[in-house]
């Protein structure tokens, strides 16, 4: 018997990457319902054996997302990503801004020349001065955490 306080691993990795099922309970496709295997909560395995369903079983698109707790939409991002990337295109793509793309090449040389000029300025003070030349509202902390990946070189 499986105790409710007892951690699921499984459960905390699917969280951790991103691969949680966000309608897990809305899967009803019989393979999901049995056995361990598969598993309603994975939504790579699942959005994969709905593209299995109708790629070689020959199911209606519109029902097998039904089944598996995905809309129409998200069946055709599915097929797209696994026709371009293959498995590796189901997985989940990281969230937000990958780099800090308001503090350009342009801006950052803007914030080291202002502190050239003077570098006991803060980053509230450089912010705002973006915000005047740029027109951007940048956070203080993003300022501060670009300087600090020029300072590390990265």
């Amino acid at each position: 018997m499986v105790d409710a306080n007892d951690p699921d691993p499984k459960l905390d990795e699917l969280r951790k990457r991103g691969a949680l099922h966000p309608r897990a309970e809305e899967v009803t496709d019989e393979l999901f319902r049995q056995g361990e295997f598969f598993d309603p909560r994975d939504a790579i395995q699942v959005k994969y054996e709905m593209l299995r369903r109708v790629r070689i079983e020959g199911q209606p698109i519109a029902s097998t997302a039904k089944d598996h707790g995905f809309s129409r939409p998200t069946f055709y991002e599915a097929q797209a990503a696994f026709e371009r990337h293959g498995l590796l295109g189901l997985l989940p793509k990281k969230r937000g801004p990958q780099r800090a793309h308001k503090l350009s090449v342009a801006v950052m040389e803007f914030v080291n020349e202002l502190l050239r000029e003077d570098s006991s300025r803060k980053a509230s003070e450089l912010a705002e001065q973006i915000h005047e030349r740029f027109e951007l509202r940048v956070h203080p902390r993003s300022v501060e955490r670009a300087l600090g990946r020029e300072k590390r070189g990265s």
